[in-house]
Order: C-alpha cells, then sequence, then structure tokens
C-alpha cells in the first residue's frame, strides 16, 4: 500500500479561525490534497468552519481536496449516527479518538473497553475507528506501557492505531521499534520533528516517571520551542518513511505541528516541501 501524504488541520487552527476558506485555498496551493479534520465539540453539533458536511465537501471539491479521516470528541457524547452521516458525506472514511489521560492499569482497562465500543459503533457505519497517541502513553503501569495495555485489551480489528512519532519518542520510544511492534494495526501516521536544541527528548526524565498526567497538567508541557518542521529537527523521519511502507498498513501520513514558533502556514509549507522530498526518495 502507498503512503499518501496529509495535514491533521489542527496544525492552522488559529488560521483557519481567522479565514477558514482563504487557509483552505492556501493549503491546496502549497499542495495539500488530504486532510484531517479536529472537531473538539461535536456534542454541539458537527460543523466545520460554520459550514455543514455538505457545504465543505463542496469548497473541497472546488480546490481538489478531500477529508480521509477526523478527530471528533468528546465521544462519549456523540451520535454517532450523526458522525456517520457527517464522515460519508466528507467521502472520509475514518474516525479517531485525539488524546486520553490515565492515572492506574483499571482506567486503562475501562477505557479500552470504550474504545471497543467506539470501534463497534464505526463497523456498523462503515468506518474505521483509530486511537492516537501522545507521550503519556509509554508511561508504564503494572510494568507495561498504558499503550501496549491498550493493544492487548482491544479488538485489532476494531481499533487501528494513528500512531504518532514526535510523541512517542517523548515518551522514550523508538517510533521505527515501535512501527513495527504495531504492525498493520498501523493505519495512519502523525508527524513533525524534535529540535536538536531539546536537551530531554524523555520528558519522562523532566518530570519524572510515576507523574500523574492529567488534561490539566498536559496542556502544561508542550512548549513552541520543542516542536519543529518536518525535516529541520533530529528525528529519523526517512527510516520512519521507510518502515511503515514496509510494513504497508498504514493508508496515510499526516503532517500535524501542534505548535510552532513560526506562523503556521509558514510552518506545513516547510513540513510539506520536506516530507514530499522524503517520500519520494525513501521507497
Amino acid at each position: 500500500m502507498s503512503l499518501s501524504l496529509g495535514l491533521q488541520l489542527y496544525s492552522v487552527r488559529d488560521e483557519l479561525e481567522k479565514d477558514y476558506l482563504g487557509t483552505l485555498e492556501r493549503l491546496a496551493e502549497i499542495g495539500y490534497k488530504n486532510l484531517e479534520v479536529a472537531i473538539h465539540n461535536a456534542d454541539e453539533g458537527l460543523k466545520v468552519g460554520g459550514m455543514n458536511a455538505a457545504e465543505v465537501k463542496k469548497q473541497l471539491d472546488r480546490l481538489g481536496m478531500r477529508v480521509v479521516s477526523s478527530h471528533i470528541g468528546p465521544l462519549d457524547k456523540v451520535d454517532w449516527d450523526e458522525v456517520a452521516d457527517f464522515s460519508h458525506t466528507l467521502g472520509s472514511e475514518a474516525v479517531g479518538c485525539s488524546i486520553a489521560f490515565f492515572t492506574n492499569y483499571q482506567e486503562i482497562l475501562d477505557f479500552s473497553a470504550e474504545l471497543n465500543k467506539y470501534g463497534e459503533e464505526c463497523r456498523k457505519r462503515d468506518l474505521q475507528f483509530y486511537f492516537h497517541n501522545h507521550f503519556q502513553e509509554f508511561q508504564k503501569f503494572n510494568g507495561k506501557y498504558a499503550m501496549d495495555i491498550v493493544l492487548e485489551n482491544t479488538d485489532k480489528d476494531l481499533v487501528k492505531m494513528e500512531f504518532d512519532t514526535y510523541w512517542a519518542v517523548r515518551g522514550g520510544v523508538d517510533p521505527v521499534e515501535y512501527l513495527r511492534q504495531l504492525g498493520d494495526r498501523c493505519g495512519l501516521i502523525h508527524q513533525k520533528d524534535l529540535p536538536a536544541t531539546v536537551e530531554k527528548s524523555n520528558l519522562f526524565d523532566v518530570i519524572g516517571e510515576d507523574a500523574e498526567i492529567t488534561f490539566e497538567s498536559f496542556v502544561k508541557i508542550p512548549k513552541p520551542e520543542e516542536f519543529t518542521e518536518i525535516g529541520e529537527g533530529v528525528l529519523d523521519i526517512a527510516s520512519i518513511i521507510r518502515e511503515a511502507k514496509k510494513i504497508g498498513a498504514a493508508k496515510y501520513i499526516f503532517v500535524e505541528q501542534d505548535l510552532t514558533p513560526r506562523n503556521q502556514l509558514d510552518s506545513v509549507e516547510i513540513s510539506y516541501k520536506n516530507i514530499t522530498e522524503l517520500l519520494k526518495t525513501n521507497a
């Protein structure tokens, strides 16, 4: 399976808020064709830039773009029929859980059971469900990574992984090795880069192995200077691409720039140019 390039629109959220259609037009000019949307208030209705799915689809068709995946939340409050209608109207094939937090082993088991339920809701509606990691999934509980516990307690067909390689590194994990472990469970990849100026790539060396990580504590951790554009940092992205292509399960590798000291559109343009070259040269 070929590995196609995409963009998680969270990367340009500030620009979208200022001018949604103008930002999409600029992204199309840069060269992006495949998009992943992020809707964090789906319980208030599924709209993108104030538009319903049909209106968005009309604009994307005009620009030669398409939505292929969506991060939607809070998942415990969504109307799954509405999610399916939204996704199918856009032509999107996938729904993702963007973030999770755990403070003990039982919470991970309970969360895994919820993921299976969401995956079943998606399967009934011809959608694939994904879970997207950050660094906290590589905290250990009862001697195992939270991520491994999730994988062991979710149905491999119902719950696929959207593997964020940067956050894996920030959790102290080699992303290429973990890609091998994920195998065909990894259907999507998120990619950004780590600046050489970051002294401690493993965040557990900073906050401690046993730190309690909650949403409130997590949002205080990332800093713009700890992110850089693809190809501008120290991550071995060429090896990540080669391994993903070798495994052959991942459909898309999305540029996702959580934070940047640059203008967001300038940031994703740099990443687009660099990763396009990396995709060409790493078969």
